[in-house]
């Protein structure tokens, strides 16, 4: 049946899907991939620290002060809080809420850090193996050793 179908039509394999394949199975691409799994996965350890280990401590030595709640209203009517102004519908901008972000990033930034500084001294480097003379070196030494006994 399917040798029926081949001749029926005809269909040629675009030249691009050979260079496409070689390209998905190049060693980087691969390991680019397992990177960006291993990365998302990472993220969900790295957030847990920060949101169950960091932060309330941050928020015991702040006071539990909340920035996400500054703002300024460009057009609208004073609100108390962000969300009354959003749902108010006033042009806000929201400072307090991009400062949080950049202490969040600091703050998982610093994780990192830390996590792979105590990964890198886990980690242990293979000891560095002699590299074996090249034939030509092995020849080349051999003629010198003949040269010495004449």
């Amino acid at each position: 049946m399917s040798e029926l179908l081949k001749t029926m039509l005809p269909l040629k394999k675009p030249g691009w899907v050979d260079e496409f394949k070689a390209f998905v199975m190049r060693g980087n691409v691969v390991d680019l991939a397992v990177g960006v799994v291993i990365g998302a996965a990472f993220i969900g350890i790295v957030g847990s620290l920060v949101k169950d280990i960091i932060t309330p401590v941050i928020g015991l030595i702040t006071g539990g002060v909340d920035f996400s709640n500054l703002f300024v209203v460009l057009k609208g009517t004073p609100a108390l809080t962000l969300a009354d102004a959003q749902k108010a519908g006033d042009v806000t901008i929201n400072y307090g809420v991009f400062l949080n972000a950049v202490i969040n990033f600091a703050i998982v930034a610093f994780a990192i850090f830390w996590m792979v500084r105590l990964i890198a001294k886990l980690h242990k480097a293979p000891a560095p193996v002699a590299a074996c003379p090249t034939p030509t070196e092995v020849l080349l030494g051999e003629i010198r050793d003949l040269l010495k006994t004449k």
